[in-house]
Parts: C-alpha cells; sequence; structure tokens
C-alpha cells in the first residue's frame, strides 16, 4: 500500500470511532482479578494442607498441589 492511497479520513474515523480504552483497561482489571482470585484458592489450599499434617510430598501424591 502507498501513504496516497490512504484514505486519510477513514483512517481518523476509525482512530476516534473504533478503540475504546476503557474496554482495554477494563480486561486488563478482569484478567487481574482472576489471577488474585487464583492465588488465593492457592494459599488457601496450601493453609488446609499445612493444617492437615501433610507434606508437601504426600499432597503431590495425592493430587492435590500441582
Amino acid at each position: 500500500m502507498s501513504i496516497n492511497s490512504i484514505d486519510h479520513d477513514q483512517i481518523t474515523h476509525i482512530a476516534t470511532n473504533k478503540w475504546d480504552f476503557t474496554e482495554e483497561v477494563n480486561s486488563q482489571k478482569l484478567a487481574s482479578g482472576v489471577k488474585c482470585a487464583e492465588a488465593r484458592r492457592r494459599i488457601e489450599a496450601m493453609r488446609e494442607i499445612r493444617e492437615s499434617g501433610l507434606t508437601m510430598e504426600e499432597a503431590r501424591e495425592l493430587g492435590l498441589i500441582h
């Protein structure tokens, strides 16, 4: 594509109307929230394993942790 064949009105329209920064930020926040929830579940599982008296090796053998 040549620089001369670019329709500047069309590019301006795309740039101003199609890209929504807030959607991008919201999707990043959701991904971050999912990671935090997963981390909380792992921590809770580790606490329960520790409270039960199992070793890490026994927990892995039982499939409680990966």
